[in-house]
């Protein structure tokens, strides 16, 4: 197949993409950077974090997502008081039989909303990270995979710090994205009072595509071509967040750890993902600059002193971007 056939392919295989985000539109208004997240984190299989302050449409966005497909959904509000057995499930004691049955959670299912999730203890983040890396939740002595797709989509309110608990490094790592949600504009506020102001009940999705189709489509996208020199730009990027001082002299001592290997892998597997909804059969360096923030801002760690003088991971990443030759 040339080229020109494999991006008619492509083109024809993404059409499910505008039509997903046309009916979300019906829903949350504006927001497209975080619906195209969400879009990239269902072709890559990915979890993704949602960071923002309440009223964003962050729990709302996932849900318009979940409408629009032919898959489960749970919504699990986390909570300081949230035990492992709330999200998991437990054994159960069936007096008839003299036996223990598994009595699953709503962790089983295809989304996972885990709305504020920095509220819930060390013992339930453990037990998610299960879920989230090894795609299987253990019950007693027996070990359950979890349905396909699993996608965790996760939200955090960055400014509320009684009752939360700092994400584990280990956790955070699993997160294929990181997406800050910002205020809307003027005209997208405007747009919001007039749909709230006239509709009799919450707008909702209607399903629009199915798992058939998005497998299909993560087929093709495994078959985008990525050239060499982008491969070993993606490596470059991710090498220079773990010393960035040897790049910039200015950021010496800024940085306690970097992104691990596993940056660099979902960097190459996310880009494939926009070049497919750009529609598109091969990666360009451009598509990794457009992702770069999402993937890195919580893989990278900063230092006492990047802090004190209000140094965020992001000024990092953009001062790697433009230290980085780009092929």
């Amino acid at each position: 197949m040339n080229t020109e056939q494999f991006n008619e392919e492509i083109a024809q295989s993404s059409a499910w993409v505008s039509v997903v985000k046309m009916e979300m539109a019906r829903v949350v208004v504006g927001q497209q950077e975080l619906i195209n997240r969400l879009i990239l984190s269902l072709l890559c299989k990915g979890h993704v974090l949602l960071e923002g302050v309440p009223g964003l449409a962050k729990t709302l966005s996932v849900k318009a997502l979940a409408g629009t497909l032919r898959a489960g959904f749970s919504r699990i509000q986390f909570t300081p008081d949230l035990l492992p057995a709330d999200l998991l499930g437990t054994m159960v004691y069936n007096p008839d039989e003299h036996r223990f049955s598994a009595k699953k959670g709503p962790i089983f299912s295809n989304l996972i909303l885990a709305d504020e999730i920095n509220r819930a203890p060390a013992k339930v983040q453990s037990a998610l990270l299960e879920a989230m890396q090894e795609r299987q939740v253990t019950l007693g002595e027996t070990s359950y995979a979890l349905p396909n797709p699993f996608l965790v989509l996760a939200t955090q309110n960055p400014i509320e710090q009684e009752g939360t608990y700092q994400l584990p490094e280990a956790q955070l790592d699993r997160f294929l994205f990181k997406v800050l949600v910002d205020y809307p504009s003027r005209e997208e506020e405007l747009r919001v009072l007039e749909l709230m102001s006239k509709t009799s009940g919450t707008p909702t999705t209607s399903p629009v595509v199915t798992e058939e189709e998005i497998e299909h489509s993560r087929t093709l996208m495994n078959q985008i071509f990525t050239d060499p020199a982008v491969e070993r730009y993606i490596v470059d990027l991710v090498r220079a967040t773990r010393a960035p001082g040897k790049l910039d002299r200015s950021l010496d001592g800024l940085v306690r750890a970097g992104a691990s290997p596993r940056a660099t892998i979902n960097i190459a597997l996310a880009a494939k993902a926009l070049a497919f909804t750009r529609q598109r059969g091969y990666v360009t360096p451009q598509d990794v600059k457009d992702l770069a923030h999402d993937i890195l801002r919580h893989r990278i760690l900063l230092s006492y002193e990047a802090e004190a003088a209000n140094v965020t991971s992001d000024n990092i990443i953009d001062h790697i971007l433009s230290k980085v030759p780009v092929p």
